[in-house]
């Protein structure tokens, strides 16, 4: 009975989702060096912090080994995933930017306020066209994508009036 009970327990022990990475705890890679902290753990998800990158990962990427949570890879192999999943995000956002930034498109400021559309795009500015059709030009490295999708510069549109204020000015 007592060996039927004690392969039981194990059996639920080894059954059981790693979940218990707290924040603060350290993970070791497979060479038993840290790999970072875990910053935040929602049940699901926890997010790893290298001290280059915050590297979101499912709960079930870390095992605990002898009262160590251990990860099956080393910081440097993690880190270098993780820049290519970066590289290849930018990629996308920019091939959609791009595609998104045509004459006409609509343009708002960060704090979703209306400035116009879009007249002409560079390599390096875009102009935009005011309903007032007074021309702003602005680097082209101010741009994104909204959640919807919408061309957004990232500043605020009483930040980016005083700026195209103050050049006028001189």
């Amino acid at each position: 009975m007592r060996i039927a009970f004690a392969a039981a327990a194990a059996a639920i022990a080894f059954s059981t989702p790693a979940m218990a990475q707290d924040a603060g705890v350290e993970i070791v890679g497979n060479d038993d060096v840290v790999i970072g902290t875990i910053d935040s753990n929602d049940g699901t998800n926890a997010v790893l912090n290298t001290g280059t990158y915050e590297i979101p990962l499912p709960v079930e990427s870390f095992a605990e080994r002898e009262g160590v949570w251990t990860m099956n890879m080393t910081k440097t192999d993690l880190e270098a995933a993780w820049a290519n999943v970066l590289a290849q995000a930018e990629a996308e956002a920019a091939v959609a930017l791009a595609a998104a930034m045509v004459e006409g498109a609509e343009v708002t400021s960060a704090d979703a306020m209306a400035l116009g559309t879009v007249s002409s795009v560079n390599e390096t500015h875009v102009v935009i066209a005011s309903e007032a059709n007074a021309l702003v030009t602005l680097p082209k490295t101010l741009f994104a994508l909204d959640a919807d999708g919408a061309v957004v510069v990232m500043a605020n549109h009483a930040d980016i009036m005083a700026a195209v204020n103050d050049t006028r000015v001189r």
